[in-house]
């Protein structure tokens, strides 16, 4: 059901008092509007702490400065004549005794009058003693098909028609935004280039920064990183390329559901988190990452109301990539018994969330110890797929010296044995890898000369790897993949390997 169905309803049913918590005035107020139009064109008194009343001029200037005195304007009107009284920034006069005072008697006295007070405020707060007769209403950000009208009228105006493509695009880019940020950014792109380019996208992105800049949640995260800077997981490469449409007009058409997300569970330095920023570079989409102990506070229910508003603000900028980095540390307590439920009752808001959401919000999980993960997580419904992403075999490691060298040394990768520095760092992770290369750049600069084969292998004979250090862990991880609880990132990791040797072996 739509807003304005939904507030429709509301004023029939004769709901006295209404709280609408945006930031959106202008656009609530003329969605009010359109509401009283329907209603055969029911009057509108609108007030706020600096004017008085507006709009009526029996009324104008009424009230001003005086919020009890606005409310007492209410019981002036006829009592069979209908109305719809909004009063601006009324929340700052809640705590007031005799404004809630006030408030409780019109609520009683409404039931039986075609009259509505509809509180607008740009965050819900609502004293105790107000819950019961206040009733909250959601007023959502601005849809595809609303922004691409807003987006058609303000371009049509320059006499400027973007391609389909590109008008597809810029939309997409534009949720999670107001009205007036889509405004604003646009005009400032036609400032800047006569009409609106392809690039201008970027100012857009500029945009949502700010907007999870004041929230202190989430981070808006620069992703550079591309599926090429990525070495091995050729199954999990292939698992997001046959996805990278998932969330076009094109795949709504035809019926997909949009991808729901992926959890990420493997030993240290893989290249979990890299898969995080190159999905959301090679999708096009916003990047998010959650620090999940940002959600927790500490005064009561504080926690959770951080954990809803988290939730509001990503689907409001969806499509978006949500990455939780180390969701294992995140939830490790989420049994409740050291802090008096709160973790756990953040975990339960979370989790039915990442089962109920329909919003294309694509959330990407990693973890390193499994065991520290509360079952829940990992049944079928929360993630699309549970990828296991383990060491890199021979030829993985291979193609990560590539990677990592020819953005080093685009000009000279022939000067390096490839083949050799796989083959001299057994059990070597891609974290390891590169530091064995920044290591050997050190050697390198300290001798005023370029960095060599030879200098790689020094520096890695230097590292000792998690593998090793960490043996016991790394076992009961692999034991866990090799049991088929998730599928193998790569076709060709260490894993893989033994698990194939294992089912060549004669019975």
């Amino acid at each position: 059901m739509s807003f304005n169905d939904q507030f429709e309803l509301l004023l029939r049913a004769r709901y006295p008092i209404l709280y609408v918590p945006t930031l959106e005035e202008e656009r609530i107020e003329a969605a009010i509007a359109a509401v009283a139009q329907t209603l055969g064109n029911r009057p509108i008194y609108t007030w706020d702490f600096v004017d008085g009343y507006q709009g009526n001029p029996n009324d104008t200037g009424f009230a001003q400065r005086n919020p009890l005195q606005a409310l007492e304007l209410v019981e002036k009107l006829s009592a069979t004549t209908p109305a719809i009284v909004i009063l601006r920034d009324f929340h700052r006069f809640l705590e007031d005794i005799a404004v809630s005072r006030k408030l409780r008697n019109l609520a009683r006295l409404l039931k039986s009058q075609p009259k509505n007070l509809i509180v607008l405020a740009p965050e819900l707060a609502i004293p105790n003693d107000l819950r019961e007769i206040l009733n909250v209403l959601d007023f959502p950000l601005p849809k595809s098909e609303e922004i691409r009208v807003e987006v058609e009228q303000l371009l049509g105006a320059t006499g400027h028609r973007l391609s389909a493509k590109l008008l597809d695009n810029l939309v997409q880019s534009c949720q999670g935004l107001s009205l007036e940020r889509i405004r604003r950014v646009l005009s400032r792109a036609i400032a800047t280039h006569g009409q609106f380019q392809a690039e201008d996208i970027d100012l857009i992105l500029e945009e949502k920064r700010q907007t999870i800049r004041q929230t202190q949640i989430l981070d808006f995260y620069p992703a550079q990183e591309d599926m090429a800077d990525i070495g091995g997981l050729d199954n999990l490469k292939d698992w997001l390329l046959r996805r990278g449409g998932a969330f076009s007009e094109r795949a709504r058409q035809y019926g997909l559901p949009h991808p729901r997300g992926l959890l990420l569970v493997g030993i240290q330095g893989t290249g979990k988190s890299l898969i995080a920023k190159a999905i959301a570079h090679h999708w096009h989409l916003p990047l998010l990452r959650l620090d999940v102990g940002r959600l927790f506070a500490g005064l009561v229910g504080e926690s959770e109301s951080r954990t809803r508003q988290m939730i509001q603000l990503s689907e409001a900028l969806a499509p978006c990539v949500l990455w939780i980095d180390e969701i294992d540390k995140a939830f490790a307590g989420a049994d409740g018994r050291s802090d008096a439920g709160t973790t756990s009752r953040v975990f339960g808001t979370f989790i039915t969330w990442l089962a109920e959401k329909t919003s294309p919000v694509f959330v990407v999980a990693t973890a390193n110890n499994i065991q520290a993960l509360p079952p829940e997580l990992l049944r079928k419904g929360r993630f699309d797929e549970i990828f296991f992403v383990g060491l890199p075999s021979k030829e993985e490691r291979q193609e990560i010296f590539a990677v990592h060298l020819v953005r080093l040394r685009p000009h000279n990768l022939k000067a390096y044995d490839l083949e050799r520095l796989a083959y001299e760092t057994p059990d070597f992770s891609g974290a390891e890898i590169e530091q064995s290369i920044i290591e050997a750049m050190h050697l390198g600069f300290s001798q005023n000369r370029d960095f060599t084969s030879d200098d790689i292998l020094e520096a890695a004979s230097q590292i000792i790897p998690l593998a090793r250090t960490a043996q016991e862990q790394v076992q009961v991880l692999q034991t866990w993949a090799a049991s088929g609880k998730a599928r193998l990132a790569s076709k060709h990791s260490t894993l893989s390997v033994r698990i194939q040797q294992q089912l060549q072996q004669p019975d």
